[in-house]
C-alpha cells in the first residue's frame, strides 16, 4: 500500500502487521489514518474479524474488530507474546542525503538492528543534520515502516550525533569493551578484510557487532585513525563505491549471515 503520510512522505509499506503506539491502543482508528484504510481497503476487513497487530516495543497479538463506521474503526486488542529483541547489531551511519535516509532507516530497521547512530563525520554534507526529516520526526514513521514490513513490533534505538568522535565517545562510554563487540569499519581504501570472509568463518556467531558505514564521501584519513584506535577491523564490500544505504543494507546482511541469523 503507498500513501502519503503527515510529513508529506510517501510510504510504500504492505503492513504485516498494524503498529500502535501504548496511547493508542484503547482508541477508535480513523479510516483516514493510513492503518485504518489499510484494515478496510487492502485487508477487506469486517466487524467480528481480526487483524495482527502490536504495541510498539511492549507486545504482539491481534485486534478483534468490534465495528466500522462510516469514519473509524473500533477494536480490542489481544497481547500474545512480547515483543522479541532486535539482533546485536550496532550501526554507525555518516548522515545520508534525505531522501537516502529515509529508505535507510526503513531497511536496516527490517533486517532487525538493535542501535542506530546517525553522527556527521568531516567529508559529510553538514546542512544533512538539520533535515526536516529529523525535525518533525519523521525518522520515527520511517523506522514504524520499516519493522510493520518485517512483522514485527520492536524498534531500534535511534541516535544522532553531531562528529563522530561524539559517536564513539559515546558508545565506548563504559557500556562496550573490545572483548564483548567485534567492531567493523567498512571502508575501501585500506580494508584488512572481506565481509564475506566473516559470513564463512561465522565470525560473528554469539557476539554483539559494532559497524560503521561512511556517508557518501567516505572516510577521511584522521576518522580512519579514531576507528583503527579504538579497535576496529577493516573491512570490504567488493570494489565497488556503493551509496550508504546500500552499503549499510549488505553489510548488515553479510553480518547477520557471519552471525548466523540468516
Amino acid at each position: 500500500m503507498t500513501f502519503i503520510n503527515s510529513f508529506g512522505i510517501i510510504i510504500k509499506n504492505s503492513m504485516n502487521i498494524i503498529l500502535f503506539n501504548e496511547n493508542e491502543i484503547s482508541q477508535r482508528l480513523s479510516l483516514k489514518d493510513p492503518r485504518g484504510e489499510h484494515i478496510k481497503k487492502v485487508l477487506h476487513k469486517s466487524s467480528g474479524e481480526t487483524f495482527e497487530a502490536g504495541v510498539i516495543n511492549v507486545s504482539e497479538g491481534v485486534c478483534r474488530i468490534l465495528e466500522i463506521s462510516d469514519k473509524d474503526i473500533s477494536f480490542i486488542y489481544e497481547s500474545k507474546r512480547k515483543v522479541s529483541p532486535c539482533y546485536k547489531i550496532k550501526l554507525i551511519v555518516g548522515f545520508p542525503r534525505p531522501i537516502q535516509l529515509r529508505r535507510l532507516l526503513r531497511d536496516v530497521v527490517s533486517l532487525g538492528v538493535a542501535e542506530i547512530h546517525l553522527t556527521g563525520t568531516e567529508l559529510g554534507e553538514k546542512s544533512y543534520l538539520k533535515s526536516n526529516l529529523l525535525e518533525k520526526g519523521a525518522t520515527n514513521a520511517a523506522m514504524i515502516d520499516g519493522a510493520s514490513q518485517a512483522k514485527s513490533a520492536t524498534l531500534p534505538e535511534l541516535f544522532m550525533h553531531k562528529t563522530l568522535n561524539e559517536c564513539l565517545d559515546f558508545l565506548f562510554a563504559d557500556k562496550y569493551s573490545k572483548e564483548e563487540c567485534e567492531l567493523v569499519l567498512l571502508d575501501n581504501v585500506k580494508p584488512d578484510l572481506r565481509l564475506s570472509d566473516a559470513v564463512q568463518l561465522r565470525a560473528f556467531e554469539n557476539k554483539t557487532v559494532i559497524a560503521a558505514v561512511g556517508s557518501e564521501r567516505g572516510w577521511t584519513d584522521k576518522e580512519r585513525n579514531a576507528f583503527e584506535q579504538r579497535g576496529f577491523k577493516f573491512y570490504s564490500l567488493g570494489n565497488r563505491i556503493l551509496r550508504t544505504e546500500t552499503a549499510s543494507i549488505a553489510a548488515v546482511s553479510l553480518i547477520l549471515a557471519a552471525m548466523k541469523k540468516l
